[in-house]
């Protein structure tokens, strides 16, 4: 697993921060070392997959990345004729997701794609899963977004979203992003890297609080809502349609 570098250095780049070929060579290293909890919602999405994923459906992997929500789906559902559309609109990640994708023994088919998940057709879904990319979707485009998936959900259907949030306390919020600015120094980002990738995501990751994604979900229809894995700010909410 390449290590991310990709602020550190008398010349790291500066530029607004974008899914490039560079980033994708170290997303794996990026996500470990930069999110709390996230291999736990990894584990956490295969085994929500046993559960809700229904034979003959579709699963949706919005903003795919390199794949890792696609093979916990794949290496855990158990139901009979379903396949796995995965969606990235990075053709470096979409790239090396198809490649990984390819390598992998599951059996569950999967059909990774290079697009904009806001014109993905969402279908007979039993499962769908938004990891850590809503937040980089402009504001006013997320209600339609997350009413699209629930329109194109199996009665029943479980949708994961997985967020980067803000709190309305103020002085809660700073606590948080302090405490997460420790985890990363934890694992090994100076200073200067953490201010520059902060400054990097600036109007390009803009997230949400947690009222606002529960609304948001309860209005579009889902059924059942709630935060099922919450690391200091970083939430992931199921929704039941």
């Amino acid at each position: 697993m390449a290590r991310d570098q990709i602020y550190a250095g008398e010349h790291a780049d500066e530029a607004p921060f974008e899914f490039s070929e560079a980033v994708a060579e170290v997303f794996p290293d990026m996500l470990e070392r930069s999110i709390p909890g996230y291999a736990d919602s990894i584990r956490g999405i295969g085994s929500l997959a046993r559960r809700y994923v229904k034979a003959g459906s579709r699963c949706y992997d919005l903003g795919c990345s390199l794949g890792a929500a696609t093979l916990a789906m794949r290496h855990n559902i158990t139901a009979s004729g379903c396949r796995i559309i995965a969606i990235d609109n990075a053709p470096a990640m979409a790239a090396r997701c198809r490649a990984i994708v390819a390598e992998d023994d599951g059996e569950v088919a999967v059909e990774v794609i290079c697009g904009d998940v806001l014109d993905a057709e969402i279908a007979d879904a039993s499962m769908v899963v938004m990891n850590y990319t809503l937040q980089f979707l402009q504001p006013a485009d997320r209600a339609s977004m997350v009413q699209r998936i629930a329109d194109g959900m199996r009665p029943g259907g479980l949708f994961i979203l997985s967020e980067k949030v803000v709190h309305n306390d103020p002085a809660i919020d700073a606590m948080l992003v302090e405490l997460h600015h420790d985890f990363k120094r934890r694992h090994a980002y100076s200073d200067l890297e953490i201010s520059r990738k902060r400054a990097a995501l600036e109007n390009v990751l803009i997230p949400d609080d947690i009222a606002t994604h529960e609304q948001r979900l309860e209005a579009s229809g889902f059924q059942h809502v709630g935060i099922w894995l919450k690391n200091l700010n970083f939430a992931s909410f199921a929704a039941i349609r």
